[in-house]
């Protein structure tokens, strides 16, 4: 039953991110800078689900549960790296949609190719710094205790659980790395939204333009609210206070089911999107 599950969860992760992708580039109307970090998103997504679901595919059937130590420490680097530049490029996000609600007229000019280049380069290359610092850190850590990960792939702080060492810097280093990005990464997407609340919205007269910002904003909204709640939780929390599987279930959100419902919320919400698939698909007719 659960392979059953988590088989059509990737499915869908896969398909419904990669369509998303086919259509921005496929449709001219959609080549800006907006669409340009959906792309982002949509990639990290499919790669994030790519180094999880298969593991737990595998392993959810197969007798032999064992994961070398190479694949393991591959799995971390990929999924914290990728999960940290989900949070930057989410930040990304609600600047560009700031940018084009408050300052329209030099929206162009702000958000031009090079600065989109950058925008989009500067979190895959922190994601990628962060996550190698925190493997080489934890594969340094000694492991006397039973080799038995108790999780559903190999995740940072279930290895800390297994060391006999002390893991104080492991543990500090992991807490200030997500606090950063996390935390930055949130306040940023935090003092957009409320530029664009109180040098916008505030101004609109009619409930009708009111509407249509925050029809521009609402799937991006809900996105953010799904995946900072989640990995959020799963950070910053003390260690002492959680238990094994409330990690293990709260990963299982922000590594499997968040990618598989972002190019859901971003499609049906977001009418250039849907206008688009329906063109692709009366051209197929």
């Amino acid at each position: 039953m659960f392979f059953l599950l988590f088989l059509i969860i990737y499915f869908m992760t896969i398909s419904g991110n990669f369509l998303l992708i086919v259509i921005v580039r496929m449709n001219p109307t959609l080549h800006s800078p907006m669409y340009f970090f959906l792309t982002n998103l949509s990639i990290i997504d499919i790669c994030l689900s790519s180094s999880i679901a298969p593991v737990i595919l595998r392993t959810t059937l197969a007798k032999d549960k064992s994961i070398s130590l190479l694949g393991c420490a591959s799995q971390i680097f990929f999924s914290l790296s990728l999960g940290a530049t989900e949070c930057l490029i989410l930040a990304v996000m609600a600047y560009d949609r700031f940018a084009a609600i408050c300052r329209p007229l030099h929206y162009n000019t702000i958000m031009n190719k090079t600065v989109c280049f950058y925008m989009a380069a500067v979190p895959w290359s922190a994601g990628f710094i962060n996550s190698l610092v925190q493997v080489t850190l934890t594969f340094q850590l000694p492991f006397c205790k039973c080799h038995s990960i108790n999780h559903y792939f190999c995740e940072i702080p279930a290895f800390i659980r297994m060391s006999c060492g002390d893991t104080f810097l492991n543990e500090l280093s992991l807490f200030i790395a997500a606090g950063i990005i996390g935390m930055c990464s949130f306040l940023l997407t935090l003092t957009s939204y409320l530029h664009i609340i109180t040098i916008t919205v505030l101004k609109i007269r009619t409930n009708k333009e009111r509407k249509k910002v925050f029809s521009t904003c609402g799937s991006h909204i809900l996105v953010v609210s799904l995946y900072y709640g989640t990995i959020m939780f799963m950070h910053l929390h003390p260690r002492s206070a959680s238990s094994a599987e409330q990690d293990r279930v709260v990963t299982i959100l922000y590594t499997v089911v968040t990618p598989m419902l972002n190019p859901i919320i971003y499609s049906v919400r977001n009418k250039d999107i849907k206008e688009a698939i329906r063109k692709a698909i009366g051209n197929e007719a």
